[in-house]
């Protein structure tokens, strides 16, 4: 069955229309709108067994919406943070916390992976390490209705988790064998992409307040994308570049002084700032809807019947849970409701997941996995959040 350009416009439309309901009800109920997307994804791929219909290049696609999606959500979430004095303990918690956790993690994930399929060590860190890193495509638009604090806390992680996991990722692999040269390769890496991120950031911030046409946005967000995707093709974390690029926007009275003042107008970018996050935030909402309805429609059901991956996906998961709560609780002690339950999984750990090399794939690391991983961290996270809700209706009304 060949779908005509008008029924493949309505279902479009009519998903995303979907995808808002989803999330006010995700407001209200607590349940993370990624399960009634997912859940949708996968009643499309049903239907569209049942009616004979095709779509070709599912993974293509994903992966492409996935890369814009982490640009957009990233950046929606640095154009939240403010960076003042008193906040530097928090982004140092914050920081030590995601590389911590992440690291330990994937270690232990790796372990289980070397020991339950018998693969090579390096070929199950390099599958562990996508496992290990906390979704911010998730965790973000999830808190905007917690305290300012833990909000920090949680926008701040996330975005840390997704940067020093890429960063480990493509340190993973491409060190076959790994030394002091491969340290001092990663540092000099690391100096160079901050480096280039300050001055390109600066750059766009001359042409945010420069630009006087009505396409503005849009074409700045496209820059952003472009100087994404060649740092990618360099094998540099340039994620790190939009992450400076919403700090440096949102905090511009810190950046924009004595002679760059001259050039730069802090009255008109506050202005600015208003527009660029409705734009952003919206962009997100859509790419962020159809990246999990695919990702949904891409599941093999059958997959879901194995053993295997039902024990993978609750060891992975019980891991990951583990390690979380030792060390919110020992190490950073901060407090567990909601921090230990929002640590979800998704966006990142699927893109990370579709570029490993041909040579480091599993056989029995699949799509299924990841997507047990991915619902019980959201399910996980949706007990946070009630738990949230019920420990502040319990706070008397004097």
């Amino acid at each position: 069955m060949i779908l005509d350009s008008y029924t493949f416009l309505i279902i479009l439309s009519s998903l995303i229309v979907l995808s808002y309901v989803f999330d006010l009800g995700a407001k209200r109920s607590k349940v993370p709108s990624v399960i009634l997307l997912l859940t949708t994804g996968i009643l499309l791929k049903l239907a569209a067994t049942y009616f004979n219909i095709v779509l070709p290049g599912i993974r293509n696609v994903l992966e492409l919406f996935g890369i814009i999606g982490l640009i957009l959500i990233v950046l929606e979430g640095a154009l939240d943070l403010e960076l003042k004095r008193e906040k530097l303990p928090l982004i140092r918690k914050t920081l030590l916390t995601a590389t911590a956790t992440l690291l330990i993690t994937a270690a232990l994930i790796a372990w289980f992976i070397n020991f339950w399929l018998q693969v090579p060590f390096q070929v199950a860190i390099i599958n562990a390490i996508p496992l290990a890193v906390i979704s911010s495509a998730i965790a973000i638009p999830s808190v905007s209705n917690l305290t300012p604090e833990k909000r920090e806390f949680i926008v701040y992680e996330a975005t840390f988790s997704d940067i020093i996991g890429i960063v480990a990722f493509n340190f993973a692999v491409q060190n076959e064998s790994i030394g002091v040269g491969s340290f001092v390769s990663l540092a000099v890496d690391l100096v160079s992409i901050f480096l280039i991120s300050i001055v390109c950031c600066l750059l766009l911030l001359f042409f945010v307040d420069k630009i006087k046409t009505h396409i503005k946005f849009f074409l700045i967000i496209a820059i952003l994308i472009l100087l994404y995707s060649v740092g990618k093709k360099l094998h540099l974390s340039s994620l790190l570049m939009v992450l400076c690029f919403g700090l440096m926007l949102n905090n511009a009275a810190l950046f924009i002084r004595d002679r760059l003042a001259r050039y730069i107008s802090l009255e008109s970018l506050k202005s600015e700032i208003v527009i660029l996050k409705q734009i952003n935030g919206e962009s997100a909402f859509v790419i962020r809807t159809f990246f999990f309805l695919l990702f949904g429609y891409s599941i093999n059901l059958q997959e879901l019947y194995q053993l295997d991956v039902w024990v993978l996906g609750f060891t992975i998961f019980s891991i990951i849970l583990l390690v979380r709560f030792g060390y919110l609780q020992y190490i950073a002690k901060v407090p567990l409701i909601p921090e230990l339950f929002i640590a979800p999984r998704g966006l990142i750990t699927i893109l990370l997941f579709y570029s490993i090399p041909p040579q480091y794939s599993i056989e029995g690391m699949n799509e299924s996995v990841l997507f047990f991983v991915v619902i019980l961290s959201a399910l996980l996270m949706m007990m946070g959040l009630l738990l949230t809700r019920n420990k502040v209706s319990d706070i008397p009304d004097y």
